[in-house]
């Protein structure tokens, strides 16, 4: 997996650590997860300033989200194979739990925050940059970008189906670090899809976006 992910761990055991979930072990990627998320919001904000000098400061800040957000990063999981060598516990494993888009989403965070440890900021930049890059060379700072519920809604409407509901189905971690994990519901068409954040809003977009991208690619 090292190869996979083009970094050389001198301390191999932090990216065992990266790629091991909660309901695994104690000692499980979620502060990885904690310190990558920066790490990566970070680098991606240097990224961006250095691609479009004169983009204002909310272009950035759309963009950015449309960058890291969890099913762009669930898409790097998956090109990085990482849900094959994830350590769940058994319950996660038997209800594929290597596939979910929360999970990998979260690993290859915790994967940017092991890369920070071992080596620092310089690489973990560069790997960041070498899975966002093909990503960040197609994007427009100029361009309107919807965010996911409003996407999800006009699809709908446009097609005349209820719009969805969003229901909180668990929250997680401690008071100042809460997990939200959200269910989007289309009953018309028998979808429901999940998605997980930091707030109640952020994992509202991240269900509205999976169920958006299940709907496009049915068409």
């Amino acid at each position: 997996m090292s190869s996979a992910i083009q970094h050389r761990f001198s301390d191999p055991a932090l990216l065992d650590r990266a790629l091991t979930h909660r309901s695994c072990s104690a000692d499980n990627n979620e502060r990885l997860e904690f310190l990558g998320d920066s790490v990566l919001n970070c680098v991606v904000s240097e990224l961006l300033l250095e691609r479009f000098p004169a983009a204002a400061e909310g272009d950035l800040s759309r963009l950015r989200a449309n960058l890291v957000n969890q099913q762009a990063l669930y898409a790097i999981a998956l090109e990085l194979q990482l849900g094959a060598s994830l350590r769940l516990g058994e319950g996660e494993a038997r209800t594929g739990g290597n596939g979910r888009p929360s999970i990998l989403a979260d690993a290859f965070e915790a994967v940017v925050g092991a890369v920070f440890l071992d080596a620092g900021y310089a690489a973990a930049r560069a790997f960041v940059e070498a899975n966002i890059a093909p990503r960040l060379q197609t994007i427009d700072a100029q361009a309107p970008v919807k965010d996911a519920k409003t996407r999800l809604q006009e699809w709908l409407q446009a097609r005349r189906h209820a719009l969805p509901r969003y229901e909180v189905v668990a929250i997680s971690g401690e008071a100042h670090a809460q997990r939200f994990e959200v269910e989007c519901s289309i009953d018309a068409l028998s979808l429901r899809t999940s998605g997980s954040g930091s707030s109640r809003r952020g994992a509202e977009q991240a269900a509205a976006t999976a169920a958006f991208e299940r709907l496009s690619s049915a068409k």
